[in-house]
C-alpha cells in the first residue's frame, strides 16, 4: 500500500498516514488500514474495535467459484464530505473486480463492481476466497467479529431478538412451518443487522491489525481493556427496489468471524458491468434506531416513494373472521378455510352486534374464493357476495378480501414461474399473461363484488431456487415487490381509497402497501413482547404507514385480554374472534365484549381528535 497522498480532506472526514498504514477519522467512527494487509479495522469514535473487514469479496457464478489472488493498494479519491477508497482485485471469474468504500461523516457505503459474463449465485461481502497472503494459507477468509451479539429484525419462531455473534442468521422473503423456515412473519423485514459488543465469554482486549508485521508497525487500536461501546454497528442494504434481485441477505458466522452474503440463486445474469447493492455500515444507539436510519437513508437518496395518504376509514377497528373460522374447525371439524361461508360470517356479525360491537373494517379470510390464482367467488360458500358487501356498506363498514400471494391455483402455465418439468411453482408477476389476469381479478373483486381492498397473505411463498423459469428478469425481493405493486396499482385505479394490507415493513415496499399487518402471533412465546418488537420494527422502517395489530392465534383467554388492552398502543385494534378464542376454546364473556367496546371507543375518539387537528 503506497503512502497516502497529501489531500486536503474535509475536517469531518480526515485521512492520514500513520504507523505504516492509513487512518480515516470521522466524528462517528475510525477506519484503519495497514500496508500489505487485506483487512481494515472499523472502530467506534472512541477507537473501540467492532470489525476487521476483509477486503477481497467473492462473487460466485453458475460457471464457477470466484476468488482473489491479488489485492492492489487502494486508489484514494477525495470530495467534499467524503473519501472513496477503491481496491482493485486481481484473479477470479470476472474481467474486473473492485471493492469500493465510500466513507462519509456518518458511515461507509460498500459496493463491489464487476465486469464480465455469468449468472450470479452467491455474493460474499467482506468475505471471500483468497490466496494473496500465503503466510496465512489460502481458502475462504472472513471478517473479524469484535462484537458479541447480532440483532436480526425479522421475527423468528424462536423469538430471540439477538443471537450470539457466532451464530448465522438470515433475512429473506421465504418462510413456512418446516425446520429452518419458521420466519414468515415479515417478508421482507428491513435488511438491517446490528452488532453489539460484549457477549458470553467475550472480553475486549488490546487488538492489533492482522498483517501489520508484513510491512508496517503494529497499530494499537484499543487500550481500554474491558470497556464496551454504547453504540451498535449496523450493516444494512440501501438500494432501489430494482437492485434487490436476491432472495436472502445472510449473516454467515463462525466463532470470532463473519461475512455477509446475498443469494441470487443463479437467477441474475451479468453481461457487461454489474454493481452490488450498497451495503451501509453505520453506528446507532440501538437496533431500532439503526432501522430508522436505514429508512431515512432511503428517503434522503430518493430511493422510495412518498407514503400513502390514509383514508379516514383505514384507521377504524378491524374484525377478521379467521380466528372464528379456526374455532369452528376445532368444534365442527374440517379445515378452517372450509368455514369461510356467508352463513358463518352472518353469524359472526350477529354475535358481535348482540354485544353492540361494530367494527369499521370486515375481513373475509381464507377461503372465500374458488381458486386462489384467479380470485373468483365460490358461489357455494358465498351465494351473494356483492349483496353481502353492499349491506356492509349500508351499515358504514368497509370490506377487505383475503388475497393469497403467489398461489398458481387456476392459472395457466404461461402465467407462472415453472420448474424444469414445466410444473407451475408460483404466479409470475413478470408475465404479461399473469399481469392481465391479476388486474382483471382486482377489477372483479373491487368493482363487481364491491370490496374495498385486500389483506395480503402468504407473501413468504416467494419462489426461490436455481433452475426456475420466469418471463422477465426480476427475482427475489424485487419479484415480490412487483407482485404487490401490481395488486395495489390496479386497486388504486379502481378505487383511490382502496386499502392494501401486507406484512412487508421494508422502506422500498412503501409503494406496494398501505398498512403493515403485524401477522400471526407466535403461540410459543410471550404475546405482548413479540408484538411490541414487530410494531417497533414496522414504525422504524415505515413511520408513516398504519399498523394492523392482528389478533390470532391465542392460546388462552388471559393472553387475549392482555394483548387486546395493548393493541391501541401499537396500532389499529384488531379482533379475530366472535364468540370464542381458538386456543383453549374459552368463550368471550360480556366483560370481554365491554373491554372491546371501551378500547374501540377510545381508539375512535383519539382518531377523531387527530383528524380535527
Amino acid at each position: 500500500m503506497p503512502n497516502a497522498p497529501d489531500l486536503p480532506t474535509p475536517a469531518a472526514v480526515s485521512l492520514q498516514r500513520q504507523l505504516g498504514g492509513f487512518s480515516l477519522h470521522t466524528p462517528a467512527y475510525r477506519l484503519l488500514l495497514t500496508d500489505g494487509s487485506p483487512y481494515a479495522m472499523l472502530t467506534d469514535h472512541q477507537g473501540l474495535p467492532f470489525a476487521e473487514l476483509f477486503l477481497a469479496p467473492s462473487l460466485h457464478a453458475a460457471h464457477g467459484l470466484d476468488r482473489t489472488a491479488r489485492l492492489h493498494p487502494p486508489q484514494v479519491a477525495e470530495a467534499e464530505g467524503h473519501v472513496t477508497l477503491t481496491f482493485e482485485l486481481g484473479g477470479g471469474l470476472w474481467r474486473r473486480k473492485a471493492l469500493v468504500l465510500r466513507c462519509d461523516e456518518r458511515g461507509i457505503d460498500a459496493q463491489v463492481e464487476i465486469e464480465g459474463e455469468g449468472d450470479l449465485t452467491d455474493v460474499h461481502l467482506f468475505g471471500g476466497y483468497y490466496s494473496g497472503h500465503l503466510r496465512w494459507g489460502s481458502g475462504f477468509f472472513e471478517s473479524g467479529a469484535h462484537f458479541g451479539k447480532v440483532f436480526n429484525p425479522e421475527p423468528w419462531k424462536r423469538e430471540r431478538r439477538t443471537l450470539h455473534a457466532g451464530e448465522s442468521s438470515s433475512l429473506d422473503v421465504m418462510g413456512t412451518s418446516v425446520p429452518g423456515k419458521r420466519h414468515w412473519f415479515f417478508t421482507p423485514a428491513p435488511l438491517v443487522y446490528a452488532f453489539q459488543q460484549g457477549g458470553p465469554g467475550q472480553a475486549l482486549d488490546v487488538v492489533t491489525l492482522v498483517g501489520a508485521d508484513q510491512g508496517g508497525t503494529p497499530v494499537e487500536l484499543a487500550t481500554n481493556v474491558g470497556l464496551k461501546s454504547a453504540e451498535w454497528l449496523s450493516a444494512g442494504i440501501v438500494a432501489p427496489i430494482g437492485q434487490l434481485n436476491f432472495s436472502a441477505f445472510h449473516y454467515d458466522a463462525h466463532e470470532g468471524a463473519f461475512s455477509l452474503r446475498l443469494s441470487y440463486e443463479g437467477q441474475i445474469r451479468v453481461s457487461g458491468t454489474f454493481t452490488t447493492p450498497t451495503l451501509r455500515l453505520a453506528f446507532a444507539p440501538d437496533p431500532y434506531e439503526a432501522i430508522a436510519q436505514n429508512a431515512a437513508r432511503h428517503q434522503a437518496l430518493d430511493l422510495i416513494a412518498a407514503p400513502p395518504t390514509p383514508a379516514p376509514w383505514w384507521a377504524t377497528p378491524i374484525q377478521c373472521g379467521w380466528g372464528a373460522q379456526c374455532h369452528l374447525a376445532n368444534t365442527r371439524g374440517g379445515r378452517a378455510p372450509d368455514h369461510c361461508t356467508q352463513a358463518n360470517y352472518d353469524d359472526f356479525l350477529a354475535a358481535l352486534d348482540a354485544h353492540d360491537l361494530h367494527p369499521g373494517i370486515l375481513v373475509l379470510d381464507d377461503k372465500w374464493s374458488l381458486h386462489y390464482g384467479t380470485s373468483e367467488v365460490d358461489p357455494a360458500k358465498w351465494p351473494d357476495l356483492p349483496g353481502w358487501i353492499e349491506r356492509a356498506h349500508q351499515r358504514g363498514q368497509k370490506v377487505l378480501l383475503w388475497w393469497k400471494a403467489w398461489d398458481a391455483e387456476g392459472l395457466p402455465p404461461e402465467a407462472c414461474v415453472t420448474d424444469e418439468f414445466g410444473q407451475s411453482i408460483a404466479a409470475d408477476p413478470t408475465s404479461p399473461v399473469y399481469e392481465e389476469l391479476l388486474r382483471a381479478s382486482v377489477r372483479r373483486m373491487l368493482l363487481e363484488y364491491g370490496a374495498d381492498g385486500f389483506k395480503v397473505d402468504f407473501s413468504a411463498r416467494t419462489p426461490s431456487g436455481p433452475g426456475l423459469k420466469r418471463h422477465g428478469t426480476a427475482w427475489g425481493i424485487a419479484l415480490l415487490h412487483r407482485l404487490l405493486w401490481l395488486l395495489r396499482d390496479e386497486a388504486k385505479r379502481c378505487k383511490p381509497d382502496a386499502l392494501v394490507m401486507t406484512h412487508t415493513p421494508h422502506p422500498a415496499f412503501g409503494d406496494a402497501s398501505d398498512m403493515i399487518r403485524l401477522n400471526d402471533v407466535n403461540s410459543l412465546a410471550d404475546v405482548n413482547a413479540q408484538m411490541v418488537h414487530r410494531a417497533r420494527v414496522s414504525r422504524a422502517a415505515l413511520p408513516h404507514h398504519l399498523i394492523d395489530t392482528d389478533n390470532w392465534p391465542m392460546q388462552t383467554i388471559a393472553d387475549w385480554r392482555s394483548y387486546t388492552r395493548l393493541q391501541p398502543e401499537l396500532g389499529i385494534p384488531s379482533l379475530y374472534f366472535a364468540t370464542h378464542i381458538d386456543g383453549d376454546g374459552s368463550a368471550l364473556t360480556p366483560d370481554d365484549a365491554a373491554l372491546i367496546r371501551d378500547i374501540w371507543a377510545q381508539w375512535r375518539a383519539a382518531q377523531a381528535e387527530k383528524d380535527s387537528e
